[in-house]
């Protein structure tokens, strides 16, 4: 009997990752269906106006915006989770004892996570486009793929690190929900920019990836913005993502390391009172 292929024990695992999230309903529901409900909230309660700083309808900003908050919820929250969750019930431990590699499962799963980040992605700009009267600029479309390739790596790197330093299943969520939540209200994601925001906000919002990633994608609906999106500078109003990927790309890298430093297999042993 011959081992099976690689490729084989990837797809295997990464259809076995699918049917879990799909069988799992909240993953589903926060991943999926909740930046959904938030674009047809933030749209019925704001209407479509247009907001002036930047040029653009409400729904012209919401559905991208949203469409990464969808994104990154399911490569960071729900990884660090499933990963956390497989670990406590001794699910990471057993894996070493298949043919399946470990680095071949983690694989899989983050395959899986980034499948569904780009299921939502399409969900969410489909409904601007269909409902909403999003409109899509091909010149941007290399530039906003991109976007979403570094975006969900650096996001998922960093769900790993939250699933390495997570004492346990009940600790991760809050961890996620508390790195995640309050720097979407400051990051372009479920706010638009204001002159009038506290500058300390703003440079909070900077210093962190989640502002760059929800910008550099953004940017590729914004009809004011000139150019295909990869350039250093956005002088003229020039549509640029370089800057922003290359934050992104130095959370991933940091976030990665870390995470393959301080990532358990198996459960913290349980303190003897």
């Amino acid at each position: 009997m011959t081992r099976p292929s690689l490729l084989r024990l990837f797809l295997v695992q990464f259809g076995a990752e699918q049917r879990l999230f799909w069988r799992s309903p909240i993953a589903a529901f926060f991943s999926v269906i909740f930046p959904l409900l938030m674009l047809l909230t933030f749209a019925a309660l704001f209407g479509n106006d247009r907001i002036t700083p930047l040029g653009v309808t409400a729904s012209q900003f919401y559905a991208p915006a949203l469409a990464v908050y969808g994104a990154v919820s399911t490569v960071y929250w729900n990884l660090s989770m499933s990963l956390v969750t497989s670990r406590e019930l001794g699910v990471l431990k057993r894996i070493r004892g298949t043919p399946m590699p470990p680095w071949l499962m983690l694989g899989g799963r983050l395959t899986s996570s980034a499948w569904v980040a780009l299921l939502a992605v399409i969900l969410m700009v489909t409904i601007g486009v269909l409902g909403y009267g999003v409109a899509l600029y091909p010149r941007t479309l290399a530039a906003a793929f991109v976007t979403f390739l570094v975006g969900v790596s650096c996001f998922a790197a960093l769900g790993c690190l939250i699933a390495a330093l997570s004492p346990n299943a009940n600790a991760t969520p809050p961890m996620a929900a508390a790195t995640l939540v309050p720097l979407a209200f400051i990051s372009e994601v479920f706010i638009p920019p204001s002159a009038s925001s506290a500058s300390w906000l703003t440079t909070v919002a900077d210093f962190f990836p989640l502002k760059h990633f929800a910008r550099a994608f953004s940017g590729a609906f914004n009809p004011t913005l000139h150019g295909s999106g990869f350039a250093w500078s956005d002088a003229g109003a020039t549509y640029a993502i370089l800057p922003h990927l290359a934050v992104m790309a130095v959370w991933g890298i940091a976030g990665g390391v870390l995470a393959v430093r301080l990532f358990r297999w198996e459960p913290r042993p349980e303190k003897v009172r």
